[in-house]
């Protein structure tokens, strides 16, 4: 009996397996599969998945911040001519985004705070911070890097340093996705690799660009007659992640950063494409350059004195943020809100960066009703303003072709609001970065040097 009640036990447990010659030939087929794809390396497949994984998570976090940016101006507009309520559109909008940023991302993990470079470099010299690389924490970064470029240039921060965080973050994830499928051991070396090329990848996925990019597209027929060249301004992805190594960076991870990268890039330019947002893949920033005459002679004595220029400028925002550093911890008030009420002393230090910038104040000297991107593009123009607002129209904010009127008030000339912008930014970029909250800092500095130049 006992014989026969086993019996009935193999053939239920067999009963509900049918075909077992057919499964066994497609569980051989899948292995020899597996075998000749992964026979030039897994680690390639990988840096495909990381680069159109991160396109896709910043094209999207583009696509939102974009539309909450929208409603902000949308419902600036809307108050009509009451001060007091286009004041409070133009301030609470910005000072919720950031306080739920910072509630949301530091109630999660204090590590999603901040850029996320100086802590990528310490993992890569070999230490391992605890839960830095974990999954929720690539949730809270996301969330909270969201609404902190969806406040706008009122808070003036940027997206690329935690997007190479977000990207680090997802390539180890997907390490650990790798050592499951081959069955393989952990390997701390292959871990870095991985990290390496999310670096690039960070990048490339934010601007377009792996390397550097380059990219012509239609002119008018006036300058197609003076042979304008439209160009990419140059965003290094591989340069960056060798930057970040600094002391030790392998040449093999030359080409797997360069792969990812591209990889990147390149989606994140297709997507605009399927968006509807461009007619084909071009650069992200242009700049419209001579090629027959491109500068005058005297101009590179100006290259050099803008060189030294940002170089005392430098130095003076590194010792000027190191002092505010120092002084918000040692203060007994800033102390304790950072140790208790982070979103408390968000909320302040927002307050007062949306107070200055408010239009009708000191914010029409500084062009503060554009965006971040509306900066870039505007800065990159490269007509003669003067020449321009002597026959200009009144410009609808959005225009491309229009951007360089926000810079023009009928009081100051356009050099005065140039150096208005840089004095003023140069604090509030400083009071900036002491933010609790998921942000970068290349971005700001990069439209101040735009300014500058």
């Amino acid at each position: 009996e006992e014989e026969e009640a086993a019996e009935r036990v193999l053939v239920s447990e067999k009963s509900w397996r049918p075909c077992p010659k057919s499964r066994r030939r497609l569980r051989g087929c899948l292995e020899f599969v597996q075998r000749q794809l992964f026979r030039v390396g897994e680690d390639w497949y990988f840096l495909f998945a990381l680069g159109v994984l991160m396109a896709m998570i910043s094209f999207m976090m583009d696509l939102i911040v974009y539309r909450l940016y929208e409603a902000h101006r949308w419902l600036y507009h809307e108050v009509g001519d009451y001060l007091v309520l286009k004041y409070l559109s133009w301030t609470m909008y910005p000072v919720a985004l950031t306080a739920f940023s910072t509630g949301f991302s530091q109630s999660i993990t204090p590590h999603s705070g901040g850029s996320g470079i100086p802590e990528l470099k310490t993992i890569l010299t070999g230490v391992m911070l605890e839960d830095y690389l974990a999954i929720k924490n690539f949730g809270a970064k996301v969330v909270g890097l969201t609404c902190t470029l969806a406040s706008g240039s009122t808070v003036f921060l940027g997206k690329v340093g935690p997007f190479v965080h977000l990207s680090a973050m997802a390539a180890a994830y997907l390490g650990k996705m790798r050592t499951t499928v081959t069955k393989a051991y952990e390997d701390k070396f292959k871990q870095n690799e991985m990290l390496v090329a999310a670096q690039a990848v960070g990048v490339a996925t934010v601007f377009g660009a792996p390397i550097s990019g380059e990219s012509a597209a239609a002119a008018s027929p006036r300058r197609r007659a003076t042979r304008w060249h439209q160009r990419a301004s140059s965003h290094p992805g591989v340069l960056f992640s060798i930057e970040v190594m600094s002391s030790h960076f392998a040449v093999r991870d030359y080409w797997r950063g360069f792969f990812a990268a591209t990889c990147g890039a390149f989606m994140f330019r297709l997507l605009a494409v399927f968006n509807s947002e461009q007619e084909t893949i071009i650069a992200l920033f242009r700049t419209n350059l001579k090629i027959d005459f491109p500068f005058d002679l005297p101009e590179t004595f100006f290259f050099i004195a803008l060189g030294v220029i940002c170089g005392v400028i430098s130095c003076a925002y590194l010792f000027c943020q190191r002092w505010l550093l120092g002084y918000v911890k040692e203060n007994k008030f800033t102390a304790k809100l950072l140790a208790t009420d982070k979103p408390v002393y968000t909320v302040l230090v927002v307050l007062l960066l949306a107070s200055i910038t408010f239009p009708p104040s000191l914010g029409q000297f500084m062009a503060s009703r554009l965006s971040m991107k509306e900066y870039l593009i505007s800065l990159f123009d490269n007509r003669t303003w003067g020449e321009l607002a002597r026959n200009a129209s009144p410009a609808v904010l959005g225009e491309p072709q229009r951007l360089w009127q926000e810079w023009c008030h009928p009081a100051v000339p356009f050099f005065g609001t140039l150096v208005f912008f840089l004095l003023m930014k140069f604090w509030m970029l400083i009071l900036a970065t002491t933010l609790p909250l998921p942000a970068g800092y290349f971005m700001p500095v990069f439209v101040y040097g735009e300014s500058a130049g």
